[in-house]
């Protein structure tokens, strides 16, 4: 009895049939394809219905790149115009300032200028036409010395 217990219990090596495979040559040289049409219709009309998914695919993904990227052109081109629109302020400010016309009379006092006594301005005729030419002439300038 003690004997038998421990036989139960020990696993055989032997599963069953072991499997083995013999390599056998088949020769198909023989053989013919027969031509199915149904099938090489069939056939043809799946490559066609492919070719059109694959191009209606390729349309909308080429669309839809294109909106992505005329998006990112139009926020590209808003940002510059805001940038050009912020130096255009600036500009006009910094013309402004160089215009004032107290700020010129300081600098022409510092540089030994004069203001024009009368007679030696000769201003331009505004009621004529601007339109018709107008010769320039040489009017005589007095010149003062400011020393």
């Amino acid at each position: 009895m003690q004997s038998a217990a421990p036989l139960s219990r020990r696993k055989s090596c032997w599963l069953g049939t072991p499997e083995i495979y013999f390599r056998k040559t088949i020769d198909n040289s023989r053989l013919v394809k027969v031509e199915d049409p149904r099938r090489a219709r069939e056939m043809k009309y799946f490559g066609l219905a492919l070719g059109c998914l694959f191009l209606l695919v390729m349309g909308f993904a080429l669309q839809h790149f294109r909106a992505i990227e005329y998006g990112y052109k139009i926020e590209a081109l808003r940002s510059e115009r805001e940038g050009l629109t912020e130096m255009n302020r600036a500009l006009r400010l910094e013309e402004a300032s160089l215009r004032d016309p107290e700020r010129i009379d300081v600098m022409a006092r510092k540089l030994g200028l004069q203001s024009p006594q009368p007679g030696q301005v000769l201003r331009m005729d505004a009621a004529s036409d601007a339109a018709t030419p107008v010769m320039a002439s040489v009017a005589p300038v007095a010149v003062v010395s400011a020393r």
